[in-house]
């Protein structure tokens, strides 16, 4: 099955930042830990920051990219956090290729 996980922030429901913020790196942690691995993780908006220099969730994002999971960045969103240079796990991509693995997921998940 093609499941794809849409990250769209660096923080887990709404509320408390802080505990926001838990639960993103835990949800993360999990999806590594599982034997069923999406085939691709987008990124957008603050959602773009856990793949970059700093983040709690490198290591798990790394263990999910070596089980063959395609972790895709937006780039205009890079661009407006002023990450590019900071990017540790994954690739920056563009809307078209959100929009298109989206449209060819059987399964969307968003956290």
């Amino acid at each position: 099955m093609n499941t794809v996980v849409v990250i769209s922030s660096d923080k887990m429901g709404n509320g408390d930042d802080n505990l926001g913020k838990i639960l993103i790196g835990a949800f993360i942690y999990a999806l590594s830990e599982s034997n069923d691995t999406p085939s691709k993780i987008l990124f957008y908006n603050s959602g773009v920051k856990l793949c970059c220099k700093g983040s709690e969730s490198l290591e798990d994002l790394k263990k999910l990219e070596s089980k063959g999971c395609e972790l895709l960045c937006c780039g205009t969103c890079m661009d407006y956090f002023k990450l590019k240079d900071d990017l540790e796990v994954g690739s920056i991509s563009n809307m078209y290729s959100i929009v298109e693995a989206q449209n060819e997921a059987d399964k969307i998940i968003r956290p």
